[in-house]
């Protein structure tokens, strides 16, 4: 791999608890995964620090914490509701931290511990393309016309050194013309945002899998990873059997929650629990 080659990013506002340790267990497979080569910075919005360090617990030294709330770009603002698309739109603030560097933007309860082959492939071989993740689905909402059919999400995105993703995402919102109001309308819009050039590289679900106990999602972890739909919310706003769905979900991720621990290599705690992963902040 490049030496100093990826900065790895992730976004994190005022989510449930089960989202921080998401977050907590995220970073450290990812530190695992990339080593002290890699740039790890956490963007936090609409929470006090203090607090949110308090929830998400120990993380490696190498991983920095900012502040982000007024950082969204003028040119998106006034295309986003009030709702920021459901909370989603966050993942773009700021739109860059790592600008000379491959940049990837990790959801907090998208958790990898092996680097997936088209990821390495991308930072080895310097590819100017994208990356984004294979889904279970086409949901791109507002966008749908604009990005094609294979199922993409955009949980994981990587984005090469020095492309312009505020140019690009004003090129499709320009072209699309209405206020972004869900979190598909941001997804939709990522996607096309950046494969407009040419295609991306794709992380498929056998390697990160788009993870619930809800079908068409899939219930069991990937080679490389997982990603934890539906966990950062408190409730869902739906039943199912007569229990809240969000009660689905924690059951899930506790089915999965030691085997996670043992995968990225801290304990419960949130201490580390291997020897080469001792500088904890």
């Amino acid at each position: 791999m490049v030496e100093n080659a990826i900065g790895i990013r992730w976004t994190i506002g005022d989510v449930s608890d089960e989202g921080f340790e998401a977050l907590r267990l995220s970073v450290w497979g990812a530190y695992r995964a990339f080593g002290d080569a890699a740039a790890y910075a956490i963007c936090l919005n609409t929470v006090p620090l203090s607090a949110a360090k308090a929830r998400t617990g120990e993380l490696p030294s190498a991983c920095t914490w900012h502040e982000v709330t007024s950082e969204l770009p003028a040119s998106l603002q006034r295309l986003l509701d009030k709702g920021m698309a459901q909370g989603a739109a966050w993942k773009l603030a700021p739109l860059r931290l790592f600008d000379d560097r491959y940049e990837l933007s990790l959801d907090n309860d998208c958790i990898l511990w092996a680097i997936p082959d088209p990821i390495r492939r991308w930072i080895d071989t310097r590819a100017r393309c994208c990356v984004l993740a294979e889904d279970v689905r086409a949901c791109f909402g507002k966008f749908a016309a604009m990005c094609g059919d294979a199922p993409r999400n955009a949980g994981i995105r990587g984005l090469p050194p020095g492309f312009d993703l505020e140019n690009a995402l004003v090129a499709v919102l320009s072209a699309q013309g209405s206020m972004l109001t869900s979190e598909l309308d941001e997804q939709g819009m990522q996607v096309a945002a950046v494969t407009r050039a040419e295609p991306a590289e794709v992380v498929t679900l056998a390697d990160v899998t788009i993870c619930s106990p809800f079908p068409p999602h899939l219930p069991d972890l990937g080679r490389c990873g997982a990603h934890f739909c539906g966990l950062n919310a408190r409730d869902l706003g739906w039943e199912l059997d007569g229990r809240p769905a969000s009660f689905h979900v924690r059951d899930h991720w506790d089915r999965h929650r030691r085997d996670l621990y043992e995968r990225v290599g801290v304990r419960p705690d949130g201490t580390a629990a291997r020897s080469d992963f001792r500088r904890i902040a």
